[in-house]
Parts: C-alpha cells; sequence; structure tokens
C-alpha cells in the first residue's frame, strides 16, 4: 500500500530574483513564549498553588499521569493564551513551553505528552462538589474555598498602605447558552435561554463569580455573597470603609437594610416611575427650558426623602438627575445611604454613581477576552468551574498590568496584553542545562516585555 508523504518543501512567489520556500522543519517552535510572563506571574502570586489546595485528588498516584496543579495551571494559562475550548489542549499538550507548567519536559510515560489532552481536563472540570468522588471522577473541589481564594488574593496582592476605604461593585449579566446545560433558563428580558453569572468587583478585580439560573432574580444570593466578602476584607482591615455600588436591580429592601446594619454605604440605582418623576417636575421644566433655549443638553440635581409603597421599611435618600437631551427628557434616580452634609446630589451621582460603568466594561473583558461566557458543558457545577477559571485568569493579567504602570498598557484590556506580550513566536532548545528560548527579535513590544520581566523578578 503506498503510503503518503507530507511535502518537505513549498515554494512561493519569488521576491527581488529571490526563491520563496517554506518547509516544516524549523524544529521545537511555539507561539506563547509570553507564557513565561505568566509563570512568573504564579511564582510571585501562588495562583496556583492556592486553587490546587481547593481540590481533593483521589487518584491512585500509581497510575496519575498528570499531576492536579499541573492541569489547573494549564487550564487557567490556556485561558490567559486565548485557548478557550477543550479541543484545543490536544494540540496544546506537546507545546515545548506550556510544559515547564508542568515542571518536565517529557511525559511519566514513553510516548505521554507533559501535558493533559481535552479529556482529562474535562474530567478535572466534572470533578464534584465535595463528598466521596465517583467512579470516572476522582477528583473533587470545594465550591467555597475556590471563591475564598479570588478574595485571599486581593488582600496578598495589594500594595501600599492598607486601604481605608474600598468601593465594591455588584452586578449581573446573561450567559447566552446553545445546548441543554444544567440551569439554563429563557430570560424574558434577554430573550434567550441563559444563564445569569453574579459578580462582585473591586477597581475591577473579581472578589466573587457566581453561576446562577437564567431564571434568577438578579438579586438573588446578593446579601449573602458581600456578607462573606466583606467579612473576609474587615477581617483584614478592621476599620475599612466600604462602599457598594449597584444598578436598579439591587435596590432591595433586605440589601440596603443589611448595609445599614453591618456599617455599610451604598449608591443604587431606583427604576423611575411616575411617583419619582412628579417630585422633581420643576426641575425637568427648568431642563427643558434650558435645553430649548441653549439647543444642548441641560441637566439639574436634586435630592428628596422617598419610600416605596409597600416593599421599603422606611424613608431613605434618593437623589434625582432631571436631564433633557434633544427631543426627550431623560431623569435617573439613585438612593444613597451617603449623607447630605459630605456628599452633595451632584457628587453622589457623578462622581460616586456613574463610575459605576467601569464594572460592566470587566463583565466584557471577563466575557469577549477570558471566555467567562463558554459554559458548554453540560453539568451545571463544570460551568461554574469555568466561571471561576476564568476570574482566575484575570488575575494574571492584573498583575501584569501593576507590572506596566507608567506605560501605555498600564490599563490595557487582556486581549491586548494577550496579542503584545504574551503571543510571541520563539524557537525552544532543550540542553543538558538549560532550556533557551530565542524569541522574535523583531518583536515591537520587546522593551514592554523586559519592563514586565524586571519587575517581576524583582
Amino acid at each position: 500500500m503506498p503510503t503518503q508523504c507530507k511535502p518537505l518543501s513549498f515554494r512561493f512567489q519569488g521576491f527581488q530574483r529571490r526563491r520563496v520556500t517554506a518547509a516544516f522543519d524549523g524544529g521545537s517552535i511555539t507561539s506563547n513564549a509570553g507564557a513565561l510572563l505568566l509563570r512568573e506571574i504564579d511564582r510571585f502570586a501562588g495562583l496556583f498553588d492556592r486553587v490546587a489546595a481547593c481540590f481533593k485528588d483521589h487518584r491512585d498516584p500509581k497510575l496519575r499521569v498528570h499531576a492536579l496543579r499541573t492541569m489547573l495551571a494549564q487550564r487557567i494559562t490556556g485561558i490567559a493564551l486565548g485557548y478557550e475550548d477543550l479541543n484545543d489542549h490536544d494540540d496544546l499538550r506537546r507545546d515545548p513551553l506550556l510544559a515547564l507548567l508542568a515542571d518536565t519536559l517529557e511525559g511519566r510515560r514513553k510516548g505521554c505528552a507533559p501535558l493533559a489532552g481535552k479529556s482529562t481536563l474535562q474530567r478535572l472540570e466534572h470533578a464534584p462538589v465535595g463528598g466521596e468522588p465517583g467512579r470516572y471522577h476522582k477528583i473533587g473541589h470545594d465550591a467555597d474555598a475556590l471563591q475564598a481564594v479570588l478574595v485571599e488574593l486581593f488582600i496578598e496582592l495589594w500594595e501600599g498602605k492598607p486601604p481605608s476605604r474600598l468601593v465594591l461593585d455588584i452586578d449581573s449579566t446573561d450567559d447566552e447558552v446553545h445546548g441543554h446545560q444544567e440551569g439554563r433558563r429563557f430570560h424574558g428580558y434577554y430573550g434567550h435561554y441563559c444563564f445569569l453569572p453574579l459578580y462582585i468587583t473591586c477597581g475591577g478585580r473579581p472578589l466573587f463569580a457566581l453561576l446562577r439560573p437564567g431564571n434568577s432574580d438578579p438579586a438573588a444570593g446578593a446579601t449573602e455573597a458581600l456578607g462573606r466578602v466583606i467579612a473576609r476584607l474587615r477581617q483584614e482591615w478592621p476599620w475599612l470603609k466600604i462602599l457598594v455600588r449597584a444598578d436598579s436591580a439591587y435596590a432591595r429592601e433586605d440589601l440596603m437594610a443589611w448595609c445599614e446594619d453591618n456599617r455599610v454605604d451604598y449608591v443604587i440605582g431606583v427604576a423611575k416611575n411616575a411617583r419619582l418623576i412628579e417630585k422633581i417636575g420643576w426641575e425637568l421644566a427648568d431642563a427643558e427650558a434650558e435645553a430649548d433655549r441653549h439647543g444642548r443638553p441641560a441637566r439639574r440635581f436634586t435630592e428628596f426623602l422617598y419610600a416605596t409603597l409597600t416593599s421599603w421599611s422606611r424613608r431613605r435618600r434618593v437623589v434625582a438627575k432631571a436631564e433633557h437631551l434633544p427631543g426627550k427628557s431623560n431623569p435617573r434616580f439613585v438612593v444613597t445611604s451617603l449623607s447630605a452634609g459630605m456628599f452633595s446630589a451632584r457628587t453622589v451621582y457623578e462622581r460616586v454613581y456613574c463610575p459605576r460603568g467601569d464594572m460592566e466594561n470587566t463583565i466584557k473583558e471577563q466575557q469577549l477576552d477570558l471566555f467567562s461566557e463558554r459554559t458548554s458543558a453540560s453539568r451545571f457545577d463544570a460551568n461554574q468551574l469555568r466561571l471561576l477559571f476564568s476570574a482566575f485568569a484575570s488575575i494574571l493579567f492584573d498583575v501584569l498590568r501593576r507590572a506596566l504602570v507608567g506605560t501605555r498598557l498600564a490599563r490595557a484590556t487582556a486581549g491586548t496584553l494577550r496579542l503584545k506580550l504574551l503571543k510571541i513566536g520563539a524557537r525552544v532548545s532543550v540542553s543538558v542545562r538549560r532550556v533557551r528560548v530565542a524569541m522574535d527579535s523583531a518583536h515591537p513590544y520587546a522593551d514592554a516585555f523586559a519592563r514586565v520581566h524586571a519587575r517581576l523578578r524583582a
């Protein structure tokens, strides 16, 4: 039977009387040379060890091929490098540079790759929550401990003096699904089947990430989640002042009352209604007159005490923005515990509440750049793990940004940092004494790479 051989050389259109040829004979080459930085970040932050401590490995040590920490490092690093699917790891398992995550360049068995393939990683993701593992899933995990890792790393990676005040943003978003996953539900507002994950962040850093069924109330579990996060923060910094920011879906009596009972300030949006609009009738008319007179948007700010007819237990301070845009009015309302003597109505709305929009950018980065919406596993707990793996990957980028302070990349998105600092072509050569990674000599961000390396090694 004749054999098929790959062509050794490919010829292309010539250039200035020169022949142009190509061949798959470059040796051991990777496009992920920037993973070296991620390995240094983990040495600095201890992320992979902390995550691995939340799992229990019941596999027979004699039959174990890939260590638990190696598989977790491989999965989280893969997300950071842009590999969203488990299928990608069947090719990545032999990447000469990613093999460093396993601290070995050869598999434990002859002919076995140093990293795990998709089937092994799938068993990791389907690790049962607590209890005894099953026949096919011998790795278990502690869901609460994994959530706690986000807060612990936030505390340990804090730089400078202990904070006197922190702003916690809480929000939810839709995670559209296309299969028959556990927990998928149709959501009338978004108009599709989805999950409804809940996030808590501080300055763009994740503190909590919980996957919820698509028919969940937006504020479901928010009070309990805030309680856990804030209790740990105050255990570390007892006199810490905390402000909670959220949109109108969280203007609930139980959440606001909990904040008031636990010395937590809040600024939360309130859905507009006829009673609220009536209270700012004069301000809206004044803003409309100015807008018509000058031909540009006009706004006024005011405040008043307000309570709903049945759901709120008492009257609270509500700040209103009476704005008129070309052709229409645009009133907005927020309820707050901040005192009028220290924070004017305009300050509360523009300087305290409006920066909440940065959290929406954080969630978009999680979904678009770090694939938190890649929740295609059949089991709900497996998709919860994927959401957390995405949050852990964002910590790697947070440390990377800190090392870039003072440069134009200090506020870059994860996708931009991946493209400029992580996806670098390199030839990898291995000898008895060293592993040499020869990176692209013409890489345009070599200076930024050197800066990050110096700061991490310091």
